[in-house]
């Protein structure tokens, strides 16, 4: 599908973004394992989180959904042998959280996914997976990944070179299935849904307070779990899928915006800490909790901005929102270098070359390194009318949607449907808070 869109004269209004993935996800799969009924309020209905849905109704669990809620029969840790493969589509999440809790079954198991996810690397939960005693045949660390699992597997402990909340939560979700404490160590703290969650529901999660980088720990270690109960969640916002208004309200003059309920989650939130350095006019109120997490309405004003250069120490807490920065770096007067993003190489495109081609297409000023790019902004920068690719990554194609507002004149945007992988309706919200 293509779409074309133009140029918005002010963004305003009062919206609400669709419900966290990241959070959705790790709902469906521990309201699953758990021992009775669980409830996921405001659940995202996305292509990514129906692929983990039915990965469980494939493996027993009973998963009624409306429009709304999903109502979850958890019938414990130990699952049955799913009906056929699990076909995970596009969603990376899926594919990996779910090969630690296979890691700790007593079957066979197959997971599968499209074209795109079959390029991505997952030798770096092959690895963990199989020190504690699962076995795994794959196309040289490529899906399909075949799973035999052990129960129980034998507790590890962990120090990975990557910063990675898929790879930490596939390796403590194995480790309600050892024997002994599992310990994961990460160069810098990844997003910590999965220990919030974990606790909620009754594992006993510990995090190491005197190992620590940048005020949070990176050390997180798990005992082995005999239950889990069942809980009645309520999903927050998603702050990766809020990045785009934020983005859209800051750069359109005169534009105003506020998005209601958005997970503020410190781990997710250096997005919002860097463009407040840059000079942007954004406020967090009515701070809640819900669930376990962190909420709260984010406003947002038009501003100009000023360059900033990002590194390894902060991507790990922005990493989805690298595509949506790279575009307010082209609007923010002067130089703007992104560093230590290498894990973008292996999204759902490669962002790195993604944005580097397409962003020099509308005009951008912007040289590409292998572990990130420059761009040399301007607060006067308007984007090029073009015709642009999304490369089928829902994240490219939202953020040169977000370009079209501040452009020259028309963009047409190729498989633009990619977007439904986290955020279905958003063209449509894009244009409700569109001012002509």
């Amino acid at each position: 599908m293509k779409i074309t869109l133009s140029k918005a004269n002010k963004i305003e209004g009062t919206i609400e973004v669709p419900a966290d993935k990241s959070i959705t996800h790790r709902a469906i799969m521990l309201s699953s394992l758990a021992q009775g009924r669980s409830i996921v309020r405001n659940y995202l209905p996305s292509d990514d989180c129906i692929r983990t849905i039915d990965a469980f109704k494939k493996m027993g669990v009973e998963i009624k959904q409306d429009a709304k809620n999903l109502y979850i029969k958890g019938i414990g840790l130990k699952l049955n042998k799913p009906r056929g493969e699990i076909y995970a589509g596009n969603s990376g999440t899926t594919t990996r959280l779910i090969s630690g809790i296979l890691a700790g079954q007593t079957f066979e198991s197959v997971i599968t996914g499209d074209e795109s996810l079959s390029k991505r690397p997952m030798r770096r939960v092959i690895d963990p997976l199989t020190k504690m005693g699962a076995q795994f045949m794959s196309n040289n660390g490529l899906l399909p990944l075949k799973i035999k699992g052990q129960n129980p597997l034998n507790a590890i402990s962990y120090e990975s070179d990557k910063s990675s909340a898929q790879v930490k939560s596939a390796v403590l979700f194995a480790g309600l299935y050892a024997k002994g404490k599992t310990v994961y160590i990460e160069p810098v703290k990844s997003r910590d849904h999965s220990e919030r969650m974990l606790k909620a529901f009754g594992a006993q999660v510990e995090i190491d307070r005197n190992n620590v980088s940048n005020n949070v720990s990176n050390k997180v270690s798990i005992l082995p779990a005999q239950k889990l109960n069942p809980q009645d969640i309520s999903v927050p916002g998603d702050i990766s899928s809020a990045a785009f208004f934020i983005a859209a309200a800051l750069l359109v003059p005169n534009s105003n915006l506020t998005i209601k309920n958005v997970n503020v989650n410190p781990t997710r939130d250096g997005f919002i800490e860097v463009l407040q350095k840059m000079g942007a006019d954004i406020s967090i109120n009515n701070v809640k909790e819900v669930s376990g997490e962190p909420v709260a309405d984010i406003a947002v004003k038009y501003s100009k901005l000023k360059s900033l250069n990002l590194d390894a120490q902060i991507i790990p807490r922005m990493i989805d929102e690298i595509p949506i920065f790279a575009l307010i770096a082209s609007k923010a007067q002067g130089v703007s270098k992104v560093s230590g993003a290498g894990e973008l190489r292996v999204k759902e495109s490669d962002r790195i070359a993604a944005i580097v081609s397409q962003f020099s297409k509308i005009g951008v000023e912007i040289k590409e390194f292998e572990d990130g790019f420059e761009i040399n902004g301007r607060g006067d920068f308007a984007p090029k009318a073009a015709e642009v690719e999304s490369y089928k990554d829902h994240r490219i194609a939202m953020t040169l949607a977000v370009a079209s507002l501040i452009s020259q004149g028309e963009t047409t945007i190729n498989d633009a449907e990619c977007v439904n992988i986290s955020f279905p309706n958003f063209y449509e919200l894009l244009k409700s808070a569109s001012k002509s």
